[in-house]
């Protein structure tokens, strides 16, 4: 078998790929746009999103589809591991907008969103699958806390490791997102509240982290939870 052989399904594929995206585009355009016209007038000038939502950038996770949210109601981070770097640390992307979020956007809410089967999870209880991808594994160092938090507290089994290990880098990651200045500031007057969320793939459950009880919970259980500290200063 030549080159060529070899070459062409793999091109073909990468083709139908890049047309399916384009195809999308199209539909939105001829379809979806003119049916939201209006808003997308108002948004060419401004944006005021109800909230800042940090996630993973697995494929799978679509933010304003599992929120069933409009353009404009959420400032999206995406990341490997929806990781969130302690301040000063790493001070790119992640850091930049959440900055720009609170003082610049004045978002009242964020929304730390790991997700179940999560690849970055699976890399951290696995850390030698990563020695080809030296990026990636300095990266998830950010999610080690969580890794010997579980080791050290869990007592799982295999199957459960993971689940565990999920929720536990939501949590260290929102501990994170507290240390940055702007946002530990908001948190002490009252204006910005933090929220830890895992979603389920397979059956859509989103379970919150609840700061009053020191559990994870359904969001469809009662009120809300949330992970934010009590407020020590008011502006009212």
């Amino acid at each position: 078998m030549d080159k060529k052989q070899v070459d062409t399904p793999v091109t073909e594929s990468a083709d139908e790929a890049l047309q399916h995206i384009v195809d999308g585009f199209r539909r939105f355009r001829k379809e979806v746009f003119p049916q939201q016209e209006e808003l997308f007038k108002k948004l060419a000038h401004e944006q005021t999103p109800r909230a800042m939502f940090i996630t993973c950038a697995d494929s799978r996770i679509v933010p304003e589809l599992i929120t069933q949210t409009n353009p404009g109601d959420l400032f999206v981070t995406r990341n490997v591991g929806n990781v969130v770097p302690p301040y000063g640390q790493m001070m790119g992307g992640v850091s930049t907008a959440i900055e720009f979020a609170v003082m610049a956007l004045n978002v009242h809410h964020i929304i730390i969103c790991g997700h179940s089967d999560c690849g970055a999870m699976k890399a951290v209880l696995n850390p030698e699958s990563l020695e080809r991808m030296p990026t990636v594994k300095a990266w998830l160092r950010h999610s080690e806390v969580a890794k010997t938090v579980v080791a050290e507290n869990c007592g799982c089994v295999d199957h459960t490791t993971l689940g565990v290990l999920t929720k536990e880098n939501v949590l260290a990651q929102l501990d994170h997102l507290r240390t940055h200045p702007s946002v530990a500031a908001k948190i002490a007057s009252g204006q910005l509240f933090v929220h830890g969320w895992v979603y389920d793939i397979e059956t859509s459950e989103i379970v919150a982290y609840d700061a009053e009880l020191g559990e994870f919970r359904s969001i469809d259980e009662g009120p809300v939870p949330l992970a934010t500290p009590r407020a020590r200063y008011r502006h009212d």
